[in-house]
């Protein structure tokens, strides 16, 4: 019998003879099939073990970064009638790379759990929500009460004979 079909005048392998061929291949290359099964299975259970150990890694690296980040982050706690400055992140719109981005003060009327507040701005009656890392404590009128300003007149130098 012969490897080739002729279809439309040209010679082609048919996908039985070749899956057949393929096979024979096989069981001439590996004569204990048994043992090739044995070690395939071994193979899958070192990468399930090596999946495994990736998984636990990067579970502690997690826990690690998060650690880090904890400790580099500053916990921000507000009362009610506190002064507070607020982030302003839409600040793109306007020109002007060198104008503060903090807005307020605004006087805090509420703390909820999980950082957020309810702010109002002393000239309004308007509430509304912000998370608590858009703010920062508002020091600039106790600081205007304690302090005094001295003003120093300066008078020019008198002038004296050159030698």
């Amino acid at each position: 019998m012969s490897p080739f079909r002729l279809v439309y005048g040209k010679a082609c392998h048919l996908p039985v003879e070749v899956k057949h061929r393929a096979y024979w291949a096989v069981i001439e290359c590996n004569p204990s099939l048994g043992w090739a099964g044995i070690e395939r299975k071994l193979q899958l259970a070192e990468l399930e073990c090596l999946r495994l150990e990736a998984y636990e890694n990067s579970k502690l690296y997690k826990e690690k970064m998060k650690a880090v980040h904890d400790k580099n982050t500053k916990r921000r706690e507000f009362k009610a009638s506190d002064l507070v400055l607020l982030y302003n992140l839409r600040l793109r719109l306007l020109p002007g790379k060198l104008r503060s981005r903090w807005e307020g003060p605004y006087q805090v009327e509420k703390a909820e759990p999980f950082g957020v507040y309810h702010l109002c701005h002393p000239s309004s009656s308007d509430i509304f929500k912000v998370y608590g890392r858009r703010l920062k404590l508002y020091h600039g009128e106790k600081m205007k009460s304690k302090k005094e300003i001295d003003v120093f007149l300066l008078e020019d130098p008198p002038l004296g004979k050159a030698n």
